[in-house]
C-alpha cells in the first residue's frame, strides 16, 4: 500500500480544513500518481473537496464511523479492516488523508510519496515525521524546485521495519 502527502518543514498537512499550500506541480504529481488507482480517504477529507465529490477516474474508498453515510461514486466503509477486506492490490492503493487516516493506515503502507515544502507552516493537522521514524528510510529525493512561490522536493520513503 502507498501513502501520498504534501508536508511543511514541521510535517504540517492542513489548517482549518484546508491544505497549507497551493502548489500546481504537487497537484499534477498527485493527479498523475493516483489516476486510475484506488484512493483511501476519510469522510472529513472528502468534504473539503469541491462539491464534496469523489476524485474522478479513481476508485474512492471513504472511511467513516457513520454507518448510514452514503456517497455517490464511492465505496463507503466503516473501518480500516473493511478497507483491507475489499481485496484491492496493495500496489494500486494510495492513502490520501486526512491526518487520522494517515496515522491509522501508515502501518499498512510500504511506500510513502512525500512532497516536502521547504517552509514552516502554522498547521492544526500533521503527518507522522518519517525522518524521525526507525521504520522508514528516505529512498529517493528529487531536486528542489520552485513552484508558485514555494520551494518543493519530491521524496519517496520505503518501509525498512
Amino acid at each position: 500500500m502507498n501513502l501520498i502527502v504534501a508536508v511543511s518543514e514541521n510535517w504540517g498537512i492542513g489548517k482549518d480544513n484546508d491544505l497549507l499550500f497551493s502548489i500546481p506541480k504537487d497537484m499534477k504529481f498527485f493527479r498523475e500518481t493516483t489516476l486510475g488507482k484506488v484512493v483511501v480517504l476519510g469522510r472529513k477529507n472528502l468534504e473539503t473537496f469541491p462539491g464534496a465529490k469523489p476524485l474522478p477516474k479513481r476508485t474512492n474508498i471513504i472511511i467513516t464511523r457513520n454507518p448510514d453515510y452514503k456517497c455517490e461514486g464511492a465505496v463507503v466503509v466503516n473501518s480500516i479492516e473493511a478497507v483491507l477486506e475489499l481485496g484491492y492490490d496493495d500496489d494500486e492503493i494510495f492513502v490520501i488523508g486526512g491526518e487520522e487516516i494517515y496515522r491509522q493506515m501508515l502501518k499498512y503502507c510500504n511506500t510513502c510519496y512525500v512532497t516536502k515544502v521547504k517552509e514552516y507552516a502554522e498547521a492544526d493537522r500533521f503527518m507522522v515525521n518519517l525522518d524521525e521514524s526507525e521504520e522508514w528510510s528516505l529512498a529517493d529525493s528529487g531536486e528542489e524546485i520552485e513552484d508558485n512561490g514555494h520551494i518543493i522536493q519530491f521524496c519517496r520513503y520505503e518501509r525498512v521495519k
